[in-house]
């Protein structure tokens, strides 16, 4: 456990990196898509040039909104997607901060930046937002089952063949790779959860086609239509930051393991070899849950969304904890 001091001194260094890694994959993204559709796209380093701008004007607030509220919910969101990054394993090393359980913190941490684009939305006192706002709120009800259900899937695997560690440990979990643990039910079951997580992830993001809460044709940018200045600018950098911190969950609980060990590296060169493959493991895991699926979908409307995340995928993440069960059982009875 780290102590108290250290956290004080290195916190600020995680949420620059995370803040600068968030911002760089945007740019990834977005010219990456450009790309696949044909289109030149914008260069790596628009979204700092936006954040930038952003942070230059003035927020206008409408006047009938709540205004406290109005004005806090952009750095709830912030703080919060901050603060995931504690809990998550990055390039290759272990969390700042961890313990027994945590993995039940992570979930309820991810919950918080909806909420408060939620809230946000609500207190603004727009028709546009108030949709996006209740649009938000059942996008996040469809994928949070299928979320939990993964995640216990997971963590079930884990304590059941590895009796001595942790429980709910995302530490413990990410230091003992599931691919290791399981048979071949097992295998199957994990891979059914891992495309669930990808799946997810592109909810979690409020990427396309799971964008029904800003439709910005429909609703004019709906949970955003009156955010402008810095709080806008706050939620964007909140999206970026949620990005890497999902990406490295997702990496942490199906693909933690690193590539030093391979290369019969030690010392700062295997700290490099596995920073640079977790760059490249994040990059893989963004690119399937974000660029691909907004260039091979188009957007849900939000019946789409309920049907998708309560249909197709709570009915694989059964099928895959299902499979995990039967593995555990196999692997006990044997």
């Amino acid at each position: 456990m780290t102590d108290a001091l250290s956290i004080m001194m290195l916190t600020p260094g995680i949420a620059a990196m995370g803040i600068v890694l968030g911002l760089f994959y945007k740019g990834i993204d977005r010219k990456l898509a450009a790309r696949m559709q044909a289109r030149i796209g914008p260069p790596v380093t628009q979204p700092f040039r936006d954040v930038r701008k952003l942070m230059m004007k003035e927020n206008v607030m409408p006047k009938d909104a709540v205004a406290w509220i109005f004005n806090l919910m952009p750095v709830i969101a912030l703080t919060a997607s901050l603060a995931l990054l504690l809990y998550v394993p990055l390039l290759g090393l272990p969390p700042l901060m961890e313990g027994q359980g945590d993995l039940i913190l992570v979930l309820y941490l991810l919950l918080l930046p909806s909420l408060a684009l939620v809230i946000g939305g609500f207190s603004s006192a727009s028709p546009y937002a108030t949709v996006g706002a209740q649009r938000e709120m059942i996008t996040m009800v469809s994928y949070e089952f299928p979320l939990a259900l993964s995640i216990v899937a997971v963590a079930w695997l884990t304590s059941a063949l590895s009796p001595g560690l942790p429980a709910f440990s995302l530490l413990a979990i990410s230091g003992t790779p599931v691919w290791a643990l399981a048979g071949p039910a097992g295998m199957l079951g994990m891979g059914l959860l891992f495309i669930v997580m990808l799946f997810v992830a592109t909810g979690e993001l409020g990427a396309i086609p799971f964008d029904a809460a800003e439709a910005e044709t429909e609703i004019c940018g709906g949970l955003f239509a009156e955010y402008s200045g810095r709080n806008l600018a706050l939620f964007y950098i909140a999206s970026a930051v949620k990005m890497v911190a999902i990406g490295s969950l997702i990496i942490a609980l199906f693909i933690p393991f690193g590539i030093s060990g391979a290369l019969g590296l030690s010392g700062l060169q295997a700290t490099a070899a596995d920073a640079g493959f977790y760059l490249l493991k994040l990059f893989l895991v963004l690119f399937a849950s974000s660029t691909f699926m907004r260039v091979a979908f188009a957007r849900f409307r939000i019946t789409q969304v309920v049907k998708v995340y309560w249909g197709y995928t709570t009915i694989i993440a059964f099928a895959g904890l299902l499979l995990v069960g039967v593995d555990i059982l196999l692997r006990m009875v044997a």
